[in-house]
């Protein structure tokens, strides 16, 4: 299996898969379309899933972003059940395109899906090697006769710290432009409608080890398009999100060794939701046939 364009449809199942150039290699799994290593220099950047923490890597949020008020929604007067940040991550995608720097992966809707998600949909997750970059493209078609209700997300957990004599709280979120941020505050995984002011030092944002003690920073308004992650020693990564309206940050708890960089189109209920899929702040509608895309990047150091 080497070479450039090694096999293409019709579609595989496979355990995982692996994708390098000269600089990084990449490996997924076929559960979820999840990036699960990411390797430069012999040093992993990627959070290795430790259940003790957090036993995920790089989940997609699809067909929902965040949690939903009591797990549910409405479209047309019918409940539907949900749980947090939707099923893609769970399910078994299929291998559409595989060469040696990039991969395609789809999931399709089906008789299952459409048990807990009334709509038709076709969502590609591509992974590109670019230099000693990995570019993230997520693709959604509403391949049925209707309009189209959903939001998406990345969740990219990154090794923090990256050495074994650092703490993760040496580290830092250097923005690109210098903000005055304000985090949505969650209870119980929904918005209370609280807001709070995020300390900044100029355009850095400390990881200090309580910074996650109310959950997720969720920040809706910002200017930049990158963040990098430092430590006091080099730059480890810059994260390109043009286009994003909202971003998320996050680690599990004081002691987890990792940060989670998340934008998104899409985010959780507010408390006071009434549940109404159409509603949804940062829901996305598509008309039949038509397609939404965006991608993100993340460059290596």
């Amino acid at each position: 299996m080497k070479g450039k364009g090694f096999f293409k449809s019709p579609f595989f199942i496979l355990e995982d898969m692996k994708i390098a150039n000269q600089h990084v290699s990449a490996s997924f799994k076929t559960k979820g379309a999840e990036l699960i290593s990411l390797v430069k220099d012999n040093q992993e950047y990627l959070w290795q899933a430790n259940p003790k923490h957090w036993g995920r890597h790089a989940p997609v949020l699809f067909p929902v972003v965040g949690k939903l008020k009591k797990d549910q929604f409405t479209v047309d007067g019918v409940e539907y059940p949900m749980s947090q940040h939707g099923f893609a991550r769970d399910k078994e995608f299929e291998i559409e395109e595989h060469n040696s720097d990039s991969i395609t992966f789809i999931l399709k809707s089906d008789a299952e899906t459409l048990k807990v998600y009334p709509f038709k949909f076709e969502l590609r997750i591509s992974y590109e090697l670019i230099n000693s970059s990995i570019k993230t493209t997520y693709s959604v078609i509403d391949s049925g006769k209707g309009p189209l209700l959903f939001s998406i997300g990345a969740h990219p957990a990154f090794n923090c710290p990256m050495t074994a004599d650092e703490k993760r709280s040496d580290y830092w979120l250097q923005f690109e432009y210098a903000e005055s941020l304000e985090t949505h505050l969650l209870e119980d995984g929904l918005f209370s409608g609280a807001r709070e002011k995020v300390n900044m030092s100029d355009n850095k944002l400390l990881i200090k080890d309580h910074l996650f003690n109310k959950d997720a920073l969720v920040l809706k308004r910002f200017k930049s398009e990158r963040v990098h992650l430092y430590s006091p020693h080099k730059k480890w990564l810059t994260f390109h999100m043009a286009g994003f309206p909202f971003l998320g940050i996050w680690s599990k708890s004081q002691e987890s060794p990792f940060v989670c960089i998340e934008p998104w189109f899409g985010l959780a209920d507010n408390a006071s939701h009434n549940q109404k899929l159409i509603d949804k702040e940062g829901i996305i509608l598509l008309k039949p046939k038509e397609t939404f895309s965006c991608n993100y990047t993340v460059e290596l150091f």
